[in-house]
């Protein structure tokens, strides 16, 4: 397979756009001395400001408004013998492989394992990283760092995932992988480091606890999820990591760790035939196990609700949101999400261009920053609005946010509005392709998600051909204003008259 030269018409743009803005100052001041005078003549008389600058008129890299010349990867499928799904990029422009390794073994498991053990998963994949069967945890910290490599995992809420970054020379990468097999298949889980683990984390979620962003977030996704999985914080909660034992890490390891619930992704210097013999590597010892259950689905609000955690600060902070969807692999429901997209980047997008950054942060003042998102999951995952403000105006804050969030859904984005978003989302799109990383963490989601290489490939024409109309409608489809969960965490000057009130 000859090897895709990724960005190099962006890489040219960008190059032409850093020359025209280098260079325009220069330009500026070379015509604002010669303006109306004939060539070789120089002007003794003062620049008037009052008029528009010529020079602008004829940059003409400015004024060229050619459409994107983006080549989109190709990525390749096959299966390992035990039937792990693994999907491959190559690219050989640097001597680097990415290894991408995702399990359907998330915080969402923890109470199949233990009744209230929050944080299991999360403890399993710090375990992992602490020595195997033939290595503790000071010789596998050697050998790690005597090949260069980078071995992590982590868990989510659905998703449990052990990364390698390796060189991609024989050398470095067979024994970067039998190291990240061993890592996998036979972790230690030694009880002295586990209880030293345990303290860790004890100590980190006390300290958490201290940062009224963290409350805010383990309060809404309480009061969001109720007795759904979803509800606890993958990092567990003080009183569960404590009963955590090497019994539960390993019932949980055998139970979720297996080539069921695996998938695959790979990205770097390797042939087709290469990548088959590295995925072999890193899944012919996985047990073939069973898949795991189909998580519950979670149960809506059914009106709005206010949720206040009295805190000793100067500000606020404060959390907006309710369930929004899940992640699904037909065209039409991934076609739905981009112009979800579109919509709530004109709504709360991180940008200055966003109707809440402009309404209550440029406007109003009441915030640094305010922004919202969409985070599917294997069921209804989160939409949210942060923000912290101060205490004497978080109230007429939240109620510039309700506003907004109700003006916009009643009357949809406008037509500049929406023109404008399609071209940033689109012209922003290739800074995802820009990194091995940035790649392989695209497609470990596409195939941990059993999604269609078009969800990648074909986002931008998903963009270009959606409407305005269409925007607005979805808005409305997925946004309920009557049903948003309010979360506030601080000392608040609530009026008598807030509209807080009424969602006690």
């Amino acid at each position: 397979m000859k090897p895709s030269r990724l960005l190099s018409p962006l890489t040219l743009s960008l190059f032409t756009a850093t020359v025209a803005v280098t260079s325009l100052t220069a330009s500026i001041q070379a015509q604002a001395a010669t303006d109306a005078m004939p060539s070789g003549e120089h002007s003794t008389q003062d620049v008037d400001i009052t008029q528009p600058i010529k020079a602008l008129d004829k940059l003409t890299s400015l004024q060229q408004d050619e459409k994107l010349d983006m080549t989109i990867p190709e990525f390749q499928h096959f299966t390992t013998s035990n039937g792990v799904p693994v999907i491959f990029f190559q690219t050989n422009q640097l001597p680097i492989v990415d290894v991408d390794l995702r399990f359907n073994a998330g915080s969402a498991r923890d109470e199949s394992i233990r009744k209230g053990g929050f944080g299991l998963a999360s403890m399993v994949a710090g375990q992992l990283t602490k020595g195997t069967k033939q290595l503790d945890e000071t010789e596998y910290a050697t050998a790690a760092e005597q090949l260069g490599i980078e071995l992590t995992s982590a868990a989510y809420k659905d998703q449990f995932a052990v990364r390698l970054r390796s060189l991609s020379d024989d050398e470095q990468l067979t024994p970067a992988l039998q190291l990240m097999n061993s890592v996998v298949n036979e972790p230690r889980f030694d009880p002295k480091v586990l209880e030293r683990s345990k303290a860790q984390q004890i100590l980190g979620l006390k300290q958490m606890q201290q940062n009224p962003s963290y409350v805010a977030s383990t309060t809404f996704n309480k009061a969001l999820y109720d007795t759904h999985p979803y509800a606890h914080s993958s990092y567990g909660e003080v009183d569960s990591i404590g009963k955590i034992n090497v019994a539960d890490l390993k019932r949980f390891h055998d139970t979720y760790l297996v080539a069921e619930n695996a998938s695959l992704s790979l990205t770097g210097d390797l042939s087709l035939e290469q990548a088959k013999q590295v995925a072999e590597t890193l899944t012919k010892d996985l047990p073939k196990g069973k898949p795991a259950p189909q998580l519950p689905t979670p149960k809506p609000l059914q009106r709005s609700k206010w949720v206040h955690v009295d805190f000793d600060s100067d500000q606020t902070s404060v959390m907006i949101g309710q369930q929004g969807y899940r992640i699904q692999p037909d065209q039409a429901s991934i076609q739905q999400n981009t112009e979800f997209a579109i919509g709530n980047d004109v709504l709360a997008g991180s940008g200055f261009h966003s109707r809440l950054m402009g309404k209550v942060r440029k406007d109003l003042g009441y915030t640094y920053g305010i922004y919202g998102s969409m985070t599917p999951m294997q069921v209804n995952g989160p939409y949210t609005i942060r923000f912290s403000s101060r205490n004497e105006v978080a109230d007429d804050a939240i109620k510039a946010t309700l506003d907004t969030i109700d003006k916009t859904v009643a009357e949809g984005i406008s037509t500049e509005e929406f023109e404008l978003t399609k071209e940033s989302l689109i012209n922003s799109y290739p800074m995802g392709f820009s990194s091995n990383a940035g790649i392989n963490g695209m497609l470990g989601m596409l195939n941990f998600n059993q999604l269609p290489d078009t969800y990648i490939t074909e986002y931008i024409q998903r963009v270009e051909k959606t409407g305005l109309q269409q925007v607005n409608d979805t808005l409305k489809q997925t946004l309920t204003p009557d049903k948003l969960l309010i979360v506030t965490v601080g000392q608040p000057d609530i009026a008598s008259d807030s509209v807080l009130k009424k969602y006690q």
